[in-house]
């Protein structure tokens, strides 16, 4: 697992993350034949992108606002089958995709801050993860209402 010495290590790790999710979200926008999926994959890198602004914003500034806020788990994920990429994703699968990798990130973030000796280091990796679990539940509320509801 990596380890960090300081938060700069952190944020920059943590920046990195959101780089590789905005270039995975536009390769699959570009592999895409379906015009909404496209569109949907564009949204959700320039979501990431907006998350790696703040990351940088944070590093910049020294200002971090962290929460010890509850996000709620639908637990979709759990029953559903692993998606991969491809370039004919259906909106629903493109869903999966997105919860999926956010919960990967979610447990990551988590697993490190288990790890972490510095209560400021802890508190910033359990802050990344509340974000990551944000986005999660955004991914499975869009499923609930989309996907649930016309099946």
């Amino acid at each position: 697992m990596k380890e960090f010495k300081n938060i700069t290590e952190i944020l920059d790790f943590a920046i990195g993350e959101e780089q590789a999710a905005v270039d995975f979200y536009l390769l699959l926008a570009a592999q895409s034949k379906s015009s909404e999926t496209k569109k949907i994959f564009h949204e959700f890198a320039e979501e990431e992108m907006r998350h790696k602004a703040n990351l940088t914003k944070i590093k910049e500034n020294g200002m971090l606002r962290l929460s010890d806020e509850k996000v709620r788990d639908l637990k979709i994920t759990e029953y559903l089958v692993d998606v991969k990429p491809s370039a004919t994703l259906s909106y629903q699968d493109a869903l999966i995709l997105a919860m999926k990798k956010e919960k990967a990130a979610y447990r990551m973030y988590t697993a490190i801050a288990g790890q972490a000796e510095d209560p400021a280091v802890k508190q910033l990796l359990e802050s990344l993860a509340l974000e990551e679990s944000r986005h999660k539940l955004r991914f499975e509320i869009e499923y609930d209402d989309v996907v649930f509801r016309e099946n």
